[in-house]
């Protein structure tokens, strides 16, 4: 499948989560299959004296005791257990150190993972036989897997034909050499294929791991559009947001306008700016700013204000000072009380008792 060529950004960190989440992740089974062959390899090795001396005590039995062997059903369970008991010995290590390393070798490539995503069908995929035919035909990917395939079936094939071939010389002794001799020239022999082929499957591993990783990144890389998609939802629509923040000050404008007829005075500019003020000293030392705005907002608080009674009063600099240096809900600083103490003194003053 070709590769899109407007997808040229590197992708962000929500795509690579959510294609993690989604079981998508890179991951490389030819070295997995290496390191699973080369570590049985090895546990086989060190191993191999158990399994010897296991093996001959179940044939030394069977070509002894075996022969006059009394089947019953007791008999019969009780050697049914004997030899679970030693296959379980020479299998289970070797079957062990196999799971250890499988899990080891794919933890490093893939990471902490658990997701049952991967077993949801896909029926879009699964039942799409254009789309099956174009992969198989199409893909580069195929030609790729059809060639590391290749390789290794060299690499398994080749390899013991090397090893016979140098070894033909050897052959003709053994004819003069006991069972256990001949068994253990095999086993050596065999070692020796496992190495030769081993060897370039590590190769292929290695180099199918590299090859993965970088097509995984290639395949997750999103377009500038995508990108800058991903990048509006993460900050929110400009639009939205806009239309979130008018929102916002509609509800305080609404709350503002609702606490106007609580207020002792409201000081104007006397066309752009109105503050509307309360002084009580059971709930503040200082007067407080219940409402401000300026021109439509400011003729919304003062018409408030006149259907409330609610006096009003210009006076352009205390107005402007205060709409700039005070927020609502907060009490005016100390350098404006004399200025708005006086005015609220004549409210007080002439308010009817």
């Amino acid at each position: 499948m070709a590769k899109d060529p407007s997808k040229t950004e590197e992708a962000t960190q929500k795509r690579k989560n959510k294609a993690r989440e989604e079981g998508n992740v890179a991951k490389s089974q030819e070295l997995s299959k290496a390191t699973i062959l080369l570590a049985g390899l090895v546990g086989m090795y060190f191993y191999i004296d158990v399994i010897e001396k296991e093996l001959m005590s179940v044939f030394t039995w069977f070509c002894g005791e075996g022969l006059s062997f009394q089947i019953t059903e007791q008999s019969v369970y009780s050697l049914f257990v004997d030899m679970s008991q030693r296959l379980a010995l020479m299998l289970l290590p070797t079957f062990a150190i196999l799971a250890v390393v499988a899990f080891a070798t794919m933890r490093m490539q893939v990471g902490r993972l658990w997701t049952t995503k991967v077993f949801i069908p896909k029926p879009e995929k699964t039942f799409n036989l254009a789309s099956g035919l174009k992969r198989i035909f199409a893909d580069p990917k195929v030609l790729v897997r059809l060639f590391k395939s290749i390789m290794q079936a060299l690499a398994i094939g080749i390899a013991p034909y090397i090893v016979l071939k140098t070894e033909l010389t050897h052959l003709a002794p053994l004819f003069f050499s006991n069972a256990q001799g001949v068994a253990s020239y095999i086993l050596s022999i065999g070692l020796k294929m496992c190495i030769y082929a081993l060897i370039p499957m590590l190769i292929i591993g290695i180099a199918d791991t590299w090859y993965t990783f970088w097509d995984y990144k290639e395949n997750l890389k999103m377009s500038k559009h995508e990108v800058k998609d991903e990048r509006k939802q993460a900050e929110g629509d400009p639009l939205v947001k806009q239309q979130q923040r008018e929102k916002m000050m509609k509800s305080m404008a609404s709350r503002m306008l609702q606490q106007v007829p609580e207020a002792d005075v409201v000081i104007t500019n006397p066309t752009h700016i109105a503050i509307a003020l309360k002084y009580d000293a059971m709930e503040a030392p200082a007067p407080l700013v219940l409402a401000k705005g300026v021109d439509h907002m400011a003729e919304k608080i003062k018409e408030v204000a006149r259907e409330n009674n609610i006096p009003i009063r210009e006076n352009k600099p205390l107005a402007r000072a205060l709409y700039k240096s005070v927020e609502v809900g907060d009490v005016i600083p100390e350098e404006m009380y004399q200025a708005v103490a006086s005015i609220l003194a004549q409210i007080f003053k002439n308010r009817p008792r």
